[in-house]
């Protein structure tokens, strides 16, 4: 829904407001026009129903509003002296139409001096809880939002089971955009498991849909910059060809759609390009800052077979080790044709001396059926660069050379078509580009060779028709040779380089996908170790960004407390005496 219909559509609920509710205003000393005036009516209703005037923002913000015109519309019964446990259900469960009933059939007294408070225990947990959970999704968001890493894609850099805390105003709190929503939940209500929110997944047209939010975000403080770690929802999510056919897609609403978190390489106007793994950004490497720690894949020969304990030593907690498999097995093709069948990933490494090749990302279950051989002397690892010097230096060791994929890989941004990937360029994760980031009110000069770049932006993302007639251009019905973005876009990558599903894949991040800045860690979980060391005491309260490395606050917080307690006691005390 645009801002005119979103304009239109409220102004027919204050029609439908003052209508239901002209000879309350009346009864309570007002004049009958008040209940027509936007804003104004429901500054009136605040006074009328004794309560503060600052309600009525709160009668105007997206998922918080949901909750005070319920909280409306009992109180505008009880003070007009229907205070039944009825009156207030069906002023609820008819949304606010039972006013209508009051208004124009009953006979009502305004109560002008009624008592605020509760009158049972029951009223007034309802609302202690009301109120705390108004303030909670405040806070949630348009400050700040609790998130957890779900996936090593930033691995050493932020792990697996951190909890974090997201700011929302750093970068400026984002309205949201769907308007009928649960509060402080994402896209599925926890326990039963379904969608918490109201919109048609495969009718773009329908009324619930309608009711969608135009995007709108308040000014922050700080711009996205380079290598910072943002917080986004993930762009193509259910709509993304390589794993969703296109005749099963489904659409969500951008707030809605998955959240996501990685490292911004490259910003609007920026040109990218990766050679060899490394991002270059406006023809220069980028440079990281010294808490980043992106990890490569790298081949690791041994003098010696492979153990747990070297596995440890070196904390390598992604790795594959290798298949075997002789020369004359591998001729007759009928490896290879298996592996296609049965949708395997493999990358033949080497030939070795003793005549067999070396297979990699082929799991062991694969390794049972075709009764082949795992190397122990050969794996594949994710480490960083530091890690892999260390282990060069070890003497079981006998080699370790970076992995650097060659020649176009599926699934690659932007080849993908219908469903299937295509190769039409020889890009793949480790050399790809250039790439123009779009840049709001920048226009560009489209041609044939760059349309599947920015295709998805003109279409998915900006709301045009786009098609190609010969070697024509049209979008919306219109020939055309250029395009001029309305918004900004982002590129996002993971720093474990080898095993992060990022822009590499679904492309460009839309300006109106951010959700925020990770400032904060307050808890680290690791699910693989036992007992107290499940939690990761180094990293309780220690911040995102920053200078040198990162810093445990944890004891500082701790001191506080205790001295809070302490002083709490005293006080109480003194009191007492």
């Amino acid at each position: 829904m645009s801002a005119t219909q979103w304009l239109i559509f409220l102004l027919i609920v204050q029609v439908i407001h003052g209508l239901g509710t002209w000879k309350l205003y009346e009864k309570a000393g007002r004049k009958r026009w008040e209940a027509f005036v936007p804003v104004y009516n429901a500054i009136v209703l605040m006074k009328i129903i004794g309560r503060p005037t600052w309600w009525t923002v709160l009668l105007f913000v997206p998922i918080i509003n949901l909750l005070m015109f319920p909280v409306v519309w009992v109180e505008t019964l009880r003070s007009f002296g229907r205070n039944s446990t009825a009156d207030s259900w069906l002023g609820a469960l008819t949304f606010g139409f039972y006013l209508y009933y009051i208004n124009y059939t009953q006979e009502v007294t305004h109560i002008s001096d009624r008592d605020l408070t509760p009158r049972t225990k029951t009223g007034d947990t309802i609302s202690s809880l009301l109120f705390a959970v108004i303030v909670a999704t405040l806070v949630h968001t348009y400050v700040m939002q609790p998130y957890v890493i779900p996936s090593s894609s930033l691995e050493k850099s932020l792990l697996t089971g951190d909890f974090l805390f997201v700011s929302k105003f750093h970068y400026g709190a984002r309205t949201p955009m769907t308007s009928v929503a649960a509060p402080m939940v994402h896209d599925t209500l926890p326990f039963i498991k379904t969608k918490s929110y109201l919109y048609n997944d495969h009718d773009a047209n329908s009324w619930e849909n309608k009711l969608q939010l135009p995007y709108f975000r308040f000014p922050g403080f700080e711009k996205i910059n380079n290598a910072d770690i943002v917080v986004f929802n993930w762009p193509r999510d259910t709509l993304f060809h390589m794993y969703l056919p296109a005749d099963r897609r489904y659409n969500k609403p951008i707030d809605k759609k998955t959240n996501y978190v990685k490292r911004c390489v490259a910003i609007p106007g920026d040109n990218l390009e990766i050679k060899k793994g490394v991002v270059y950004i406006n023809g220069k490497e980028l440079i990281l800052p010294e808490r980043a720690k992106p990890q490569f894949g790298f081949n690791i020969k041994m003098k010696e077979p492979i153990t747990q304990e070297f596995v440890d030593q070196y904390g390598v907690t992604e790795f594959n080790t290798l298949i075997q498999i002789e020369t004359k097995l591998w001729d007759n093709n009928l490896v290879q044709q298996y592996l296609n069948k049965e949708g395997y990933s493999f990358a033949v490494i080497e030939k070795d001396s003793t005549n067999t090749f070396l297979l990699g990302a082929v799991d062991k279950d694969l390794v049972d059926k075709l009764k082949l051989t795992s190397s122990n002397l050969m794996f594949q690892a994710n480490l960083t660069q530091a890690k892999a010097d260390e282990l060069k230096k070890d003497p079981r060791v006998a080699a370790v050379e970076r992995y650097l994929k060659t020649g176009a890989e599926d699934g690659i941004f932007p080849d993908y078509k219908d469903g299937h990937p295509s190769t039409t360029r020889n890009w793949n994760s480790d050399n790809m580009g250039p790439i123009y980031m779009p840049e709001a009110g920048k226009n560009i000069n489209l041609t044939l060779e760059n349309l599947p770049l920015y295709k998805i932006i003109i279409t998915e993302y900006e709301g045009n028709t786009l098609k190609v007639v010969g070697d024509d251009i049209y979008i919306n019905d219109v020939k055309t040779n250029s395009y001029t973005f309305k918004q900004n876009y982002y590129w996002m990558m993971g720093d474990n380089r080898n095993n992060s599903l990022d822009a590499r894949y679904f492309g460009f991040t839309p300006e109106d996908h951010i959700v925020g800045k990770p400032v904060f860690i307050w808890m680290s979980w690791d699910s693989s170790a036992s007992g107290l060391n499940k939690i990761r005491w180094d990293r309780l309260f220690t911040t995102v960004s920053g200078d040198g490395q990162p810093q445990s606050y944890f004891k500082f917080f701790l001191g506080l407390l205790v001295l809070y307690f302490v002083g709490e006691y005293f006080w109480k005390k003194r009191k007492a005496n």
